[in-house]
């Protein structure tokens, strides 16, 4: 089975992992799904991840991260810029979801990273996801 847009497949395994409440959603790897993965353990929204070599491409197991009595961290994922449309903006241009409680993910010429971090080194990019 080939999947076309792995990093959305990756962010639907991660929302109905949270919605059953499951310790752990299994994605698929690569090297946007990996820096997705670490800008979510980066701003807390995750435990961390760990990456799995099963011989083909390998996996990422997420760990997911709940409150203290068991509340949703993250509450809404949704995917920006799809293979169709591609969405690009400047840094002065990106959103701040939430008032900044959320972040936006975007794919920099200097690697994936939060949108405060991209706000601090003033560079844009294409807009992954965004996270609240």
């Amino acid at each position: 089975m080939s999947q076309q847009d792995l990093t959305s497949d990756m962010l639907t395994r991660i929302r109905n992992a949270v919605r059953n409440h499951a310790p752990t959603a299994t994605c698929l790897n690569n090297k946007l799904n990996r820096g997705v993965a670490q800008v979510l353990a980066d701003e807390g929204f995750i435990d961390g991840f760990d990456v799995i070599d099963d011989g083909r491409q390998g996996r990422l197991d997420v760990h997911l991260r709940y409150g203290e009595r068991g509340e949703n961290v993250i509450n809404m994922i949704k995917r920006e810029s799809k293979p169709a449309r591609r969405i690009y903006m400047k840094v002065d241009e990106l959103p701040r979801p939430l008032g900044g409680l959320g972040i936006v993910i975007v794919s920099t010429s200097s690697g994936v990273m939060s949108d405060r971090l991209c706000r601090e080194k003033k560079v844009g990019g294409e807009v992954v996801a965004t996270v609240a």
